[in-house]
């Protein structure tokens, strides 16, 4: 998987945004707000280029004191959202 082009993390009063930019902006027409965690496995996805739910929840273990398990689901749940929202391929 990787995020689409086109779609940035900005802070929009105080939070923290997923937007279009460009073609992105007029075919999204909304903003994806993130906590801190999902901002930062945004970014970490973002460089990576290809990523997997895998390799992102291996990171969040490493980053935060979760199990692996429960990084995988959540990391997994967030994945979806980003592909409910149409901002990964």
């Amino acid at each position: 998987m990787k995020l689409k082009k086109g779609f940035v993390l900005r802070e929009v009063c105080g939070e923290r945004v997923i937007m279009g930019e460009g073609l992105g902006a007029i075919n999204f027409g909304k903003l994806l707000t993130l906590n801190e965690t999902a901002a930062w496995l945004w970014q970490l996805a973002q460089n990576m280029g290809d990523f997997t739910i895998e390799a992102l929840a291996e990171r969040l273990c490493e980053e935060y004191n979760v199990t692996a398990e429960e990084a995988k689901v959540d990391v997994a749940e967030l994945v979806a959202e980003w592909q409910k929202v149409d901002v990964v391929e």
